[in-house]
């Protein structure tokens, strides 16, 4: 279960930064593999041959490689050839690598490395291991995959096997890469860069290098690398490489922040990859070319979205995960059988001296039992740290939305305190108006001023007037803020977002002010509307707003505390702005149609350093005791179940923009 747990977490990670890629070997083939089948006199030579088209065509050609596996492994099983039926499994595994299908590529490359140890053939051995690496590297199982690719090292050394030590160093590679460990990754692929004598292997190191030199923002060096690779692919006439260094390339100009080259060379690696059916190859360039039309034009987004999707259910899809789960199972319980068989045959050799072995038993028994004991104990420990865990994670959230409370509260008190400041006033002036009047009756008629009475009248009326005005102005705040502000009932139901937004950005700025009356700020509003109600649980998103506001106001008041320390000159004093924003796109009628909010400051913005980990459970940047670090995560929560998005956008030193999604039906 780890394994698959890493795997669901992980995936996008991997997508993302390419790390799972695989390199080909077919053009590191010497010799022509059809001419030499023509040759063969053997059932031994045909199967053996079949088994290494079946290698070579799996970065091309998926059925043909299929064909030639099934081919190797029947002969092989006809004429009872183990080397052949093992060269057969390896071509099986890699081909369903190469498709991403991991239940199906792991099972065949653990029997191939079964059958290679029981018939110690180093060079299949060394193969499977080699596949076993690139497979746990997919699945986010590092140390898996390092161990795998260390123990296949240690039989390729002083053995290419034509360019596969290559292939097992470029899967160490990407391991370092992986786990962060990039000056590894650089010195590992500088030592095969220098040591190459095979120009076959030359394209596939220099990507990788490539790959290395973006990561590290040597921009020029990488863009060096990656124009000498696809210069030699393209004449080899190697597509499956070239989907790779095309894919690198657009990742380059991506870093460099150059859409148009980014979506050129993204197309182009799509399109190989499309040509050849690879799997992977259309599933990482139909994500970036999603993310970088998004911006530019909304309908190819959704058509590279699409892709993706559908590309993403193929190869991680429940189906996959379940097969997944029962191949490790399967796996284990033959890992299982082979310990207790071993077991087995230690207890058989021992009960040649009886003395001895009782001896072994006890001991074995004693200590069984005491590791028994451990692990009860350790399970009980376990089990109150869990528990323990899992109080103050409540603690924490509780506390996160009683801040938000607080908050709340100080700027409905603001919010009421302002009409009621009316309502006193124009009580105050009318019993002074009144008592006026009285004294203007109490006079003999030729002395009344009739004229004046009339005004005060007037007065009284027009004030009375003001006075309920202003007194349902306080009644309607208290029942939206009742409304609100109670505990949600989970259910939906048709609200103006323009109203939403605007309402909780008002509270937020005057819960601010509440606490700091020193603070003051811009705010500025765009809102859509065309938007009208939507369908949304109003204070779970009001939740949302309300922290992505109090974040915003908070990032401003902290640029302009910094910003007085300073000392500069007025002419550019800072002044804080929140700009909130809404939009529709989509259709414009019916469902299908987005909602977009944006909430925007001109704080100090993100490090990109940690952008990644804002949405995380207890990550914040505040000060110890100013936040739980659960609002954002709190927030992503909210808007992934109402079916939406939340992603954010930042500049260091010049501000923050988060950007929430929700669907209109």
């Amino acid at each position: 279960m780890k394994k698959i747990i890493l795997f669901i977490v992980f995936i996008f990670f991997l997508n993302s930064f390419g790390y799972g890629q695989k390199n080909n070997t077919s053009s590191y083939q010497t010799i022509d593999l059809k001419q030499e089948l023509e040759k063969a006199g053997t059932d031994t030579s045909r199967a053996l041959i079949w088994a290494g088209l079946s290698y070579e065509y799996a970065y091309s050609d998926f059925d043909s490689s299929l064909l030639y596996a099934e081919k190797a492994l029947k002969l092989s099983e006809k004429i009872d050839f183990a080397r052949g039926k093992a060269n057969a499994l390896i071509g099986f595994g890699n081909l369903y690598l190469r498709q991403g299908n991991y239940p199906e590529a792991l099972q065949y490359a653990f029997k191939a490395l079964e059958l290679s140890e029981k018939f110690h053939f180093k060079r299949e051995k060394a193969i499977s291991l080699l596949e076993l690496g690139y497979t746990y590297q997919d699945l986010s199982d590092y140390t898996l995959s390092l161990a795998f690719s260390l123990k296949a090292r240690a039989l390729f050394k002083g053995n290419s096997w034509g360019g596969y030590n290559v292939e097992n160093e470029i899967a160490i590679t990407n391991t370092y890469m992986a786990t962060n460990k990039k000056d590894s990754a650089l010195l590992c692929m500088q030592n095969l860069y220098d040591d190459t004598q095979n120009k076959k292997t030359l394209a596939i190191i220099l990507e990788v290098l490539g790959n290395i030199h973006t990561s590290l923002g040597n921009y020029t060096t990488a863009k060096e690398y990656l124009q000498r690779a696809i210069s030699i692919d393209t004449k080899d006439n190697d597509l499956y490489s070239l989907i790779w260094a095309n894919n690198s390339t657009a990742k380059l100009y991506k870093a460099l922040n150059q859409p148009d080259s980014t979506i050129y060379y993204a197309i182009k690696g799509q399109t190989l990859a499309e040509n050849i059916q690879l799997n992977e190859g259309i599933l990482i360039n139909s994500l970036l070319l999603a993310t970088e039309f998004e911006t530019r034009d909304v309908a190819k987004a959704l058509y590279y979205r699409k892709i993706y999707e559908t590309m993403y259910i193929k190869m991680y899809g429940q189906d996959k995960i379940i097969a997944l789960q029962k191949t490790l199972a399967e796996q284990q319980e033959r890992e299982r059988q082979v310990t207790e068989n071993i077991k087995a045959n230690e207890i058989r050799l021992k009960q040649f001296g009886f003395t001895g072995g009782l001896a072994i038993l006890l001991l074995a028994a004693l200590l069984l039992y005491r590791n028994n004991r451990l692990k009860q104990k350790a399970n009980k420990v376990l089990e109150k740290t869990l528990r323990d865990l899992k109080d103050t994670q409540s603690q924490l959230i509780q506390s996160e939305k009683m801040a938000s409370l607080g908050e709340l509260t100080a700027g409905i008190a603001h919010e009421i305190q302002n009409p009621l400041n009316f309502v006193n006033n124009f009580s105050e002036v009318n019993t002074e108006l009144i008592e006026e009047l009285k004294f203007e009756k109490l006079k003999v008629n030729n002395e009344r001023d009739e004229q004046l009475e009339n005004e005060l009248l007037n007065d009284i009326a027009e004030n009375s007037k003001k006075i309920n005005h202003h007194g349902k102005r306080a009644e309607a705040i208290v029942k939206g803020m009742l409304q609100h502000s109670r505990t949600s009932s989970g259910q939906k139901e048709l609200t103006s977002i323009n109203a939403l937004a605007d309402e909780y950005l008002r509270l937020s700025y005057h819960g601010l002010r509440a606490k700091d009356k020193s603070f003051n700020a811009v705010l500025q509003t765009d809102f859509d509307e065309s938007i009208g109600n939507i369908n949304i649980i109003p204070q779970d998103i009001g939740r949302v707003l309300l922290n992505l506001y109090n974040n915003a106001f908070y990032a401003v008041n902290e640029k302009q505390k910094a910003e007085s320390l300073t000392h500069k000159t007025e002419d550019k004093t800072y002044e804080p702005v929140v700009t909130v924003t809404t939009q529709r796109t989509g259709a414009p009628l019916g469902d299908g149609g987005k909602v977009l909010i944006s909430v925007k400051d001109n704080g100090n913005g993100i490090p990109q350093k940690i952008v990644d980990k804002i949405f995380q459970p207890f990550f914040t940047t505040k000060p110890t005791g100013q936040g739980t670090g659960l609002g954002l995560s709190l927030c992503y929560d909210i808007i992934k179940a109402h079916g939406g998005e939340i992603r954010v956008e930042t500049k260091e030193g010049e501000g923050t923009v988060f950007i929430m999604q929700l669907p209109i039906s």
